[in-house]
């Protein structure tokens, strides 16, 4: 069982993300020059967290991704995906079972 992205949202806050972005698809977070995005899409909550793509390779010491990406139209601070037929932005999805296991990634990832 995954946490759900209202839950995923809540532990970004607690760790000092400040919501800046809400759609029907997704919440956006930024804290200083980073940019992650919660998934609202994700009722089982595997795909809940999207990192920016430039961080996939650092984020995979401290958990794996669900999925090698993830495209969405409403990621607009992350970089386009030029290679579908639509071009859409996109990002690293990351699903995580505990609160502990989110703010540990949070605390590698972007020293939360």
């Amino acid at each position: 069982m995954y946490l759900r992205p209202d839950e995923v949202a809540r532990v970004l806050e607690k760790a000092g993300f400040e919501m800046d972005a809400l759609t029907p698809k997704i919440y956006g977070y930024r804290r200083g020059e980073s940019y992650v995005y919660v998934n609202r899409e994700a009722r089982m909550g595997r795909t809940a967290l999207i990192i920016h793509p430039t961080l996939k390779e650092k984020s995979q010491h401290f958990a794996e991704p669900a999925s090698e990406m993830k495209t969405c139209d409403h990621y607009t601070q992350f970089p386009l995906y030029l290679m579908g037929e639509s071009q859409e932005h996109y990002g690293i999805p990351h699903g995580f079972s505990s609160r502990i296991a989110l703010e540990r990634y949070l605390q590698g990832v972007f020293g939360a």
